[in-house]
């Protein structure tokens, strides 16, 4: 479906808008914003511009747009209205262009006679193999509405927690970023001043003193190369954790954190239940589930073990056969998984341990600023301490020499 960039003036009130809007034809822009109270001033298609590519790649389709999607979607499909209709409603309601354009795709092939689990196959970068086995299952149970809507609960609980989790890391990364760029304005702006004022007056200074001097002449005189050095390095360890061995051992390293290593635990327990959860009651086989929950934990050491499971339960062994005695997985999960395979509600008891766990996670998120203050006061009181003993002291003695 085309894209159009229009310039319009509300007839009420006078104000000219300007905007981009996925639509069949020119008439349907016309008619889409005459229902807004808006005329046109200016229309054009602009699908194969560059404008319109730049548009797309910074615009790109974020978890919440796909949380608010699936939302809006399971509630009209739940409606009896029309997988094309529900779809084509959707562009209009939608604000991200990616995902119109995406969303109209879709609803084009679709009304071609396509799936719409194929439909959205064909774009595995933003619909990956857990949302197609999802809707392919209720495609062919015949209970699309009901999988739509525990999938929509579903994402939208994966989605809150992940906020969580980005929200309680922003205190930290704010007082860290904070310090290193103090760090890096007294180094290259106010020491050099301060230093010269010791050098000067001839007087041994402290071993202290001398080594925060050599450093903040070298980054006063190589800062560029430094910045440079270091965006070099950033994007060398980037390319590196891309990598098969860089991301399995960086993923090992998580795990094994002081602090955080229980806390990614519980994050990859919550997203390997709640994905078999969803799974299994979508109809998807066990053997379907574990493989693709394997691929949404995004964690090499959870993803080896959801794998040997696989290799367990493909053998006609039981479900919880490897997690018996690996220390990656708590024996509360092994146990119970254990007791809802044999009474055959293993969906249902993969849901209560989602809930437990998620409220763990959760608990720890709230207390993790807690946690972390005293590390960050032990390193702003390294960072003090560092400039006292190497700068402030020597001025001192030397003013009291006078």
């Amino acid at each position: 479906m085309p894209i159009y960039k229009y310039k319009a003036r509300n007839v009420e009130k006078g104000k000219v808008s300007r905007g981009n809007m996925v639509a069949f034809n020119e008439s349907d822009v016309k008619n889409k914003l005459a229902k807004k109270n808006l005329a046109v001033l200016s229309l054009s298609e602009t699908t194969h511009s560059i404008e319109t590519k730049i548009l797309l790649f910074i615009n790109p389709i974020k978890a919440k747009d796909l949380v608010i999607f699936f939302r809006q979607f399971s509630v009209m499909i739940t409606a009896n209205v029309t997988i094309v209709e529900s779809l084509v409603t959707l562009v209009d309601q939608t604000k991200n262009v990616t995902l119109q354009k995406l969303i109209s795709e879709i609803a084009y092939e679709v009304d071609s006679g396509s799936l719409l689990s194929d439909a959205f196959a064909k774009r595995g970068s933003v619909f990956g193999e857990f949302y197609v086995n999802i809707i392919r299952s209720g495609e062919t149970s015949g209970k699309l509405d009901e999988v739509l809507d525990y999938l929509a609960d579903e994402i939208e609980k994966s989605y809150e927690m992940s906020a969580k989790i980005k929200n309680a890391m922003i205190y930290p990364a704010f007082i860290i970023s904070g310090l290193v760029a103090v760090g890096i304005v007294m180094m290259v702006f106010v020491i050099p001043q301060l230093t010269d004022v010791l050098q000067e007056t001839g007087t041994e200074l402290p071993l202290s003193t001398k080594i925060v001097i050599a450093v903040a002449g070298f980054l006063e005189k190589y800062i560029i190369y430094v910045l440079i050095a270091g965006a070099g390095l950033g994007v060398a360890f980037r390319y590196f954790l891309k990598s098969t061995t860089g991301s399995r051992m960086f993923d090992y390293f998580k795990v094994q954190l002081p602090i955080f290593g229980k806390l990614f635990k519980l994050i990859y327990i919550v997203r390997f239940t709640r994905s078999l959860s969803t799974l299994l009651r979508g109809g998807v086989s066990i053997t379907k589930s574990l493989e693709i929950s394997a691929k949404v934990v995004e964690n090499h050491v959870y993803k080896a073990l959801i794998y040997k499971t696989l290799a367990e339960v493909s053998d006609g062994n039981s479900i919880t056969s490897a997690f018996e005695g690996s220390k990656y997985m708590p024996n509360m999960v092994t146990h119970m998984m254990s007791i809802g395979e044999r009474a055959g509600k293993l969906d249902d008891v993969l849901d209560t341990i989602t809930d437990f766990y998620s409220k763990e996670v959760n608990n720890m998120l709230a207390n993790l600023t807690t946690i972390l203050e005293p590390l960050i006061m032990i390193v702003m009181a390294v960072g003090v301490g560092i400039m006292v003993a190497a700068v402030i002291l020597p001025m001192y003695n030397l003013a009291g020499n006078f």
